[in-house]
């Protein structure tokens, strides 16, 4: 089923764009919201969001630059980074957005209420702060970026979370790296995996230096598996 962009009304008097695939068939399925990169709702993002709708599973990609310079920007482009700054304050800005994101999943009668969020680069954190604190049922990090800054709300998270990066990226140095498989040594919930040969950016295949087949089937496989486990999770709730 073809993805459509819907406006979300924000928490602050404002609207968002996010592109929404929803899976064939009526049978209630888990979903996935992907936080894009600085580079924003672009190709590779709606890709991998087609992708997890023809997997059977909703996918949302909400534009969390709308605040600044909305909509995708080409790789390498100036504004792309600029947006991006100060970067805490619009990490924990696009927090807000991720929960209103999934409070737009609910109201879909196939969603049966349980959401991963995945993120990529600038939207890494997300993977951890979803579960965190913004209502999400599992998080996977796909070459986050300054992930060490958030290495400390990985702590008390006990939902799934999997950070997976190459070990050619040279925004992943040995200190967050080695910090991350620390914190899988203790806690069985997170897992950290690094890919030999991998460079910054190998989930986005319209960028050939960066695609890296291996890390990018890592990716999606364990997206899938943590998808199918939420799938057939049964959503709790209060009386």
């Amino acid at each position: 089923m073809p993805g459509r962009t819907v406006r979300i009304p924000s928490r602050d008097n404002g609207n968002f764009d996010c592109y929404v695939v929803m899976p064939a068939g009526a049978v209630p399925t888990s979903a996935v919201v992907l936080a894009s990169a600085v580079h924003g709702v672009d190709a590779d993002i709606r890709t991998l969001a087609d992708e997890f709708g023809k997997q059977g599973f909703i996918a949302a990609a909400p534009d969390l630059f709308w605040r600044s310079i909305p909509g995708p920007l080409p790789h390498g482009e100036r504004r792309a980074a600029e947006r991006s700054q100060p970067r805490l304050q619009c990490i924990r800005a696009g927090e807000s957005d991720m929960a209103v994101t999934l409070a737009y999943l609910r109201t879909l009668p196939v969603f049966n209420g349980k959401a991963l969020a995945m993120g990529f680069c600038y939207g890494g954190p997300y993977a951890i702060l979803g579960p965190k604190r913004l209502g999400y049922a599992a998080g996977i990090s796909c070459h986050g970026s300054q992930m060490l800054e958030f290495a400390s709300d990985v702590e008390g998270v006990d939902k799934p979370v999997c950070v997976i990066w190459g070990d050619r990226d040279y925004l992943a140095p040995a200190e967050v790296v080695e910090t991350y498989r620390d914190l899988s040594a203790t806690m069985g919930n997170l897992e950290t995996h690094i890919v030999v040969g991998a460079v910054h950016g190998f989930m986005m295949r319209s960028r050939p230096t960066a695609f890296h087949a291996e890390a990018f089937n890592l990716g999606m496989t364990s997206a899938l598996a943590m998808l199918r486990n939420l799938r057939a999770a049964r959503e709790v709730k209060s009386d």
